[in-house]
């Protein structure tokens, strides 16, 4: 099969095609035909050497169609989606025609939508979905902050958020997106910047706080909540620098929650990807009540230039490969 590897580590000439050979079956696994996956900063990492591991095929999600399962957990010819668990990191991933994935990392998503549409849905998604509905318990009517907002995460997010009936103040550090945060239904949109927990006219007042941007932020959002509130920390858009003397005695209201979620427990015990309504979501797509066309889409013998935008941020939403 075709397939693209990591040729070691460095820019985008490490991304390389090579005929390697098709997994085989094993049972507790499923192997996919990989008709799409999309494209995340964790394989932009890995490719330089920046994560703690990396398979020689990147790719942490994908969609396609179940090409053998040996436990009979889902049936030949079914679609799927299928993130996580190793994927990519310290298993083989999805940058290839066929992937071996664990069965707690597959979920069954039975569509009629396209392939690039449906590739733009399970890890930011499935990620989003988390966030808002499991660490942040988000009602309708409540307020919620989702900084880091013009990020494909950060959309889904926005998304999920207003179609659930919640009011979402949405942050970006450029003015000029402030249009496409409206678009996508926030109420307002406001400028990124690291104390707005003291310029926002809510503050105190804050249901939940989607946090994105990181550890240079956190503390500023959990500033921003009522009591009771709550701050979900699940991005590093601002860098990876950990919080210094971190003191949370001192420096952390009283009455508030700090969470934290990465999608790399999916497939986890406690973490069942089952648990994520991967099937409603593509089904509100389907229905117009969500939207999730990807910002860019590119074939499969395109996979550079897919990095090279993602690495000059010129994305503006989720980028997807299509591998037939």
């Amino acid at each position: 099969m075709q397939a693209i590897i990591l040729d070691g580590f460095g820019g985008l000439d490490a991304l390389t095609y090579a005929d390697v050979p098709k997994p085989l079956p094993r049972h507790g696994e499923v192997v996919i035909r990989v008709k799409g996956f999309g494209i995340n900063h964790a394989e932009m990492h890995m490719r330089r050497g920046e994560w703690a591991e990396a398979a020689e095929i990147s790719g942490i999600e994908c969609i396609g169609i179940v090409d053998s399962c040996p436990g009979g957990e889902f049936p030949v010819g079914a679609k799927v989606a299928a993130l996580m668990g190793g994927l990519g990191r310290t298993i083989n991933g999805s940058y290839a025609q066929f992937t071996r994935v664990r069965v707690g990392n597959v979920a069954l998503i039975e569509s009629d939508l396209s392939w690039d549409r449906l590739a733009a849905l399970p890890e930011t998604y499935a990620t989003a979905w988390t966030c808002l509905f499991r660490n942040l318990n988000l009602t309708a009517g409540q307020t919620i902050v989702i900084r880091g907002a013009t990020s494909s995460f950060g959309q889904a997010a926005v998304k999920l958020a207003v179609e659930a009936g919640a009011r979402v103040i949405a942050t970006t550090r450029s003015r000029e997106r402030f249009g496409l945060l409206e678009s996508l239904g926030a109420a307002r949109a406001e400028r990124e910047v690291p104390d707005l927990g003291s310029r926002i006219a809510e503050a105190k007042r804050i249901d939940a706080v989607l946090d994105l941007v990181g550890n240079s932020t956190i503390l500023d959002s959990l500033n921003m909540l009522r009591r009771g509130g709550t701050a979900c920390l699940a991005g590093w858009l601002g860098g990876l620098d950990p919080l210094t003397d971190f003191n949370p005695l001192l420096q952390m209201a009283s009455g508030v929650n700090l969470s934290f979620f990465g999608s790399f427990v999916f497939g986890t015990p406690g973490f069942a990807l089952a648990d994520v309504p991967l099937q409603e979501i593509a089904d509100k797509v389907r229905q117009g009540r969500l939207e999730a066309t990807p910002a860019r889409v590119f074939a499969f013998d395109q996979i550079r230039e897919a990095h090279r935008v993602m690495e000059s941020g010129e994305a503006e939403g989720k980028m997807v490969v299509l591998v037939d």
